[in-house]
C-alpha cells in the first residue's frame, strides 16, 4: 500500500440523466436525478483507495451542508481530508451535468465560488512520508510554486500532473512531474489531431517525463522517456452506462501502475481496461485491477 496526496478539486455533482441530448430552447424531462460527489482529483483518489492505496486529499471546503457532504463522502471512501482547507463562506464547486442515457456522454456546466488551494496551504503539509504527489493542472500560479517547491525539497517523490483543459501557462508545469496525464481536449486544442503528435512535441521539450494521452473510444496512447509509443485500444463494456469521470479513472490505473513498479505498455492497457470498467457502472463503486494487465 502506498500513501499518495492529491491536489486539486472536490465537487458537488447535479447529475441529470434524459434519454437522449436536447436541442437549445427544448423542455425534456430527466429520468433520474442524483447528487453525487465528483471532481478530477477526488474521483482519481477514490479509485486508488479501492486499489489499496492510503489516500489523501488536499483542497477546498466550505462550512456548509454541502461542504459536509463531499467530506464525508470522501471519507467514507478511505480518502483522508486532513489536508483540506475549510473557509467559511463561499459555495462549493458545484458541476450540473446532462447524462446522456443512450450513450453515457456527459455534458458539464461548472460553477465555482471559492478561492484556490495555495501554496501557504501547502507548504504546511508533511511531505516527506507520501510515495506519489498527483496535481490537477489548474490554478496554474501557485500550482508552479507547489511542484517546484516539491521538487526541490523532495526530489524523490514521484509527481503526476493531470492536463485536461488548455490554461493559460499550463505548459511551464510540464518540467515538473515525471508523469504527465493528456486528454483529447487539450490536444486538439493545441491543434493535433491525434495523440501521437501531442506526445511527439511534448517530448521534444520534455524528455525527462513518461506522457500519457487518451482519446476516447480510440484508447490511449503513452510515450516513455526513450521515445518508444504504446497504443492501447479501448476497453468498451457490453453498455456504456456512464462516462463521468473515465479519465479520472484512467490517471488512477496509471499512478497505481507505477506504484506497481509495471512497465508502461502493462500501465496503459491496466488504465484502459479499468476506465473501461468505469463507463460500465454509474459512479465508482465496485472497480478493482482484478484482470486488467492481460495474461
Amino acid at each position: 500500500m502506498a500513501k499518495i496526496l492529491g491536489i486539486g478539486n472536490a465537487t458537488l455533482d447535479i447529475v441529470l440523466t434524459v434519454d437522449g441530448y436536447p436541442q437549445e430552447n427544448d423542455e425534456i424531462r430527466c429520468t433520474d436525478r442524483s447528487i453525487r460527489r465528483g471532481g478530477n482529483t477526488a474521483n482519481t483518489l477514490v479509485v486508488l483507495s479501492q486499489l489499496g492505496h492510503a489516500c489523501n486529499w488536499a483542497g477546498m471546503l466550505v462550512d456548509t451542508a454541502e461542504g459536509q457532504f463531499i467530506r464525508n463522502d470522501l471519507e467514507s471512501r478511505g480518502v483522508d481530508t486532513a489536508a483540506s482547507r475549510l473557509v467559511g463562506s463561499g459555495s462549493v464547486p458545484i458541476s450540473s451535468i446532462l447524462l446522456n442515457g443512450r450513450t453515457g456522454s456527459r455534458t458539464i456546466i461548472h460553477y465555482r465560488d471559492l478561492p484556490e488551494y495555495s501554496l501557504a496551504d501547502f507548504c504546511s503539509l508533511e511531505l516527506k512520508s507520501f510515495d506519489w504527489l498527483h496535481f490537477e493542472g489548474r490554478n496554474i500560479e501557485a500550482l508552479w510554486a507547489m511542484m517546484r517547491w516539491c521538487s526541490e525539497r523532495y526530489p524523490s517523490i514521484p509527481r503526476s500532473l493531470e492536463i485536461e483543459k488548455p490554461r493559460p501557462g499550463i505548459e511551464d508545469l510540464f518540467g515538473l512531474a515525471q508523469v504527465l496525464l493528456f486528454s483529447q481536449t487539450y490536444a486538439l486544442s493545441r491543434g493535433h489531431t491525434d495523440p501521437e503528435r501531442l506526445l511527439q512535441s511534448v517530448h521534444r521539450q520534455f524528455p525527462g517525463a513518461d506522457l500519457f494521452c487518451t482519446w476516447g473510444v480510440r484508447g490511449a496512447v503513452s510515450m516513455d522517456r526513450e521515445g518508444r509509443f504504446t497504443n492501447q485500444a479501448a476497453h468498451i463494456p457490453p453498455r456504456v452506462v456512464d462516462t463521468l469521470g473515465a479519465g479520472d479513472t484512467f490517471n488512477a490505473g496509471v499512478i497505481d501502475g507505477y506504484l506497481a513498479q509495471r512497465d508502461t505498455v502493462t500501465i496503459l492497457r491496466q488504465a484502459c481496461v479499468l476506465a473501461g470498467k468505469k463507463c460500465g457502472r454509474t459512479g465508482f463503486d465496485g472497480l478493482s485491477c482484478s484482470g486488467c494487465q492481460g495474461p
